[in-house]
């Protein structure tokens, strides 16, 4: 029931796009495509320093390549399993310490007594209460950002290993009291901690959690569970070494994006978190509105978080009172608070609130929810479980809605913090993919630049939209050089900058200057190469540089079949490469078969080869089925029936050719050849 649940509320879901940070994790990872490489994901992407997460999403690679299905069938497929790990922690939990949890009275004196198994309405209860949390949980609209968003699975897959760190440590408590072997669980508790180490670092919490459960349910004092279990402890806190590593490994500070050396103060960004925290718990009971990106809301003075302070303060000093009178609901309340802390304590420079993270906290929440409706309603408890979670999954099906297109999720994200710059800049991303909305692209840029004048990523894109309107080209210009004033080591500025220069008469050099500070600032970007060389390919005398910058952009990158295509028409311009270039131009139809472009370039190349006039013409007639409006197709096709003497199939190609071009001369003459010769014989 609960699997048919999450995939009622999330199977439509399987064709979501790639989204925001997709791009860079999957889409542009090229470490996903070598199973010798997957376990090394690349800098500043969702997966840097989490090689679990990037080796899944090596996995889906594998299946799929960039299609989207095996990618949202396996964040599904997670996403259950996690909701399942949770039914079995709190039905076993329950199982431990009957009494902690209001219950019909019990006959005996407690849960692990025999005679427990007899206890129908305890097992019944147990079961049902476990059921309603996971249930609840599941299909939370909160969840839809690590979920339908493919990239957040680092906090799903993250959690589903900590679910299981501490359900493997349960069974293997259930298995000492039942007088069986228990090392082998508790081995699969250290092997799954291990794992969620690699997938996140809001795994660090999880050696503590799975101590304060055997203190609060299990042994009583924290004493006794060191005692009986410290090889366990001392276990689990060994998974910590490696997530050391992988932190140090991202420069201790993820890339310059989170950490205490990313130049931001711990005060500065611990004051933005008490609304954040605030904000999680009544998401939690009141999941509207749902945002997907809150962008940077700094606080300027301790005043304007008094009241979300209050809250927080009060909470966690309930918790702290619980944990010491009232175990049970101070272990839900540790949950929340610890499994949050890492993200609430070390400082970040872009997101103060994210929904995702309340991934693993919320299932506290919705237990408590649970055994609050378990302790009010008894018996009928089931109704009112089932009838909130159709409304919660009614929201979640809805909230997926929002995912359906980059276009409809920036739009709903502006609609709902209008204020958020970056916000605007990627609704003016999806604008700008969008064919025909060129200004409406333009006018997102120019907001998120009102919002903050100092947004180089926007004066480089609104250069981008620029650039694509007639008569603009010096505007674009203008804004590029404004990114690169405000960032000097902006690659891609240098590259778009670079191309806007190409355009323009006489100034070819310049476009090579800034192609090579592209090259030189991201050495290993084989389109930065490619770009450089397309450069030197329309310089004279320079040929041979630009096939060897050709050569190493497919170097870096082997499947770039644009790269192949482009090498291969280099080649064929230089004296006894001719070989070279055609299997250049085949080895971009292997990568790109849909490539009219390559196609037509191989049919070229091939009829120089007199032997091989009929293989060009099926490159050429491939070309046209790809790209039936390709009037110097049509033309080469001619040509190719010419010389093969098919002179009625030539004919036939150079009136097509004139259909597309009537006033172009060429094709003009050779059909008057054409027909000429047909006159004649």
């Amino acid at each position: 029931m609960l699997v048919a649940g999450a995939i009622a509320v999330y199977g439509r879901t399987f064709s979501v796009p790639f989204l925001f940070d997709d791009s860079d994790a999957i889409a542009g990872n090229l470490t996903i495509r070598h199973w010798s490489t997957a376990f090394w994901p690349p800098a500043n992407t969702t997966a840097s320093g989490r090689p679990i997460l990037n080796l899944s999403l090596a996995i889906n690679y594998a299946i799929s390549g960039t299609a989207v299905w095996s990618y949202h069938a396996l964040n599904l497929a997670i996403h259950a399993l996690a909701g399942l790990t949770l039914f079995g922690i709190v039905r076993r939990t329950r199982g431990l310490v009957g009494r902690v949890i209001p219950n019909p009275p019990l006959s005996v004196s407690h849960p692990s007594d025999r005679r427990v198994k007899n206890n129908a309405p305890y097992l019944a209860n147990a079961t049902l209460l476990a059921f309603s949390a996971a249930l609840l949980w599941t299909l939370h609209p909160l969840q839809t950002e690590s979920v339908t968003y493919i990239v957040q699975r680092a906090e799903s897959l993250m959690g589903l290993f900590y679910l299981l760190t501490l359900s493997c440590y349960i069974r293997g408590i259930c298995a000492e009291r039942a007088g069986r072997a228990s090392w082998g669980w508790f081995a699969c508790s250290v092997g799954a901690c291990l794992l969620g180490m690699g997938t996140k670092e809001v795994m660090v919490s999880a050696p503590l959690m799975v101590l304060l459960h055997d203190r609060t349910f299990v042994a009583g004092s924290f004493r006794q569970a060191w005692r009986r279990r410290w090889g366990l402890y001392v276990a689990l806190a060994a998974t910590w070494l490696p997530l050391v590593g992988l932190v140090v490994g991202t420069g201790g500070n993820r890339d310059a994006t989170s950490g205490f050396n990313v130049g931001i103060t711990p005060w500065t960004y611990w004051l933005t978190q008490f609304e954040a925290v605030t904000r999680y718990l009544w998401l939690s009971v009141w999941p509207h509105p749902l945002v997907f990106e809150y962008g940077a809301t700094w606080v300027h003075h301790p005043t304007e978080v008094a009241w979300y302070a209050l809250v927080v303060v009060v909470l966690v000093a309930a918790v702290l009172i619980a944990l010491w009178r009232r175990p049970v609901l101070g272990f839900a309340g540790a949950w929340f608070f610890l499994i949050l802390a890492p993200t609430s304590v070390v400082p970040g420079q872009i997101q103060m609130i994210v929904e995702h993270r309340v991934y693993l906290p919320l299932a506290a929440v919705m237990t408590l929810a649970a055994v609050g409706i378990h302790a009010a309603v008894g018996r009928r408890s089931w109704v009112v479980c089932a009838a909130l979670a159709l409304g919660l999954g009614l929201l979640t099906a809805r909230r997926n809605e929002d995912y359906r297109s980059a276009l409809a999720l920036w739009s709903d994200t502006v609609a709902k913090r209008p204020y958020n710059e970056r916000a605007r800049y990627n609704l003016g991303n999806a604008w700008s993919e969008t064919p025909g909305r060129v200004k409406e692209a333009i006018a997102q840029y120019e907001a998120a630049l009102r919002l903050q004048p100092d947004y180089a990523q926007a004066h480089n894109n609104l250069g981008v939209a620029l650039a694509k309107v007639p008569g603009r080209l010096a505007e674009a210009i203008a804004q590029y050089e404004a990114a690169l004033r405000l960032q000097p080591g902006f690659a891609e500025a240098h590259t778009n900058l670079g191309n806007a220069w190409s355009r323009v008469p006489g100034r070819v050099d310049d476009a090579i200057a800034e192609y090579k500070q592209a090259v030189r600032l991201q050495p290993d970007s084989a389109r930065a190469h490619s770009n450089l060389a397309g450069a030197w390919s329309r310089t004279p005398g320079r040929l041979s540089d630009a096939i060897a910058e050709y050569e190493e952009a497919v170097r870096l990158q082997p499947d770039y079949g644009e790269a192949h295509n482009n090498l291969g028409v280099v080649l064929a311009q230089m004296p006894g490469r001719l070989d070279d270039a055609i299997a250049q131009y085949e080895m971009a139809l292997r990568l790109k078969p849909d490539s009219a472009q390559a196609h037509d370039n191989l049919g070229l190349a091939l009829a120089q080869k007199p032997e091989r006039l009929k293989d060009a013409v099926a490159e050429y007639q491939a070309a046209l089925r790809l790209q039936p409006d390709y009037a110097p197709g049509w033309h080469n096709l001619g040509a190719a029936w010419f010389h093969l003497g098919n002179l009625p199939a030539a004919a036939a190609a150079f009136r097509e050719e004139l259909r597309l071009s009537p006033n172009d001369p060429a094709a003009q003459q050779a059909l008057a050849v054409v027909l000429q010769q047909t006159k004649d014989h």
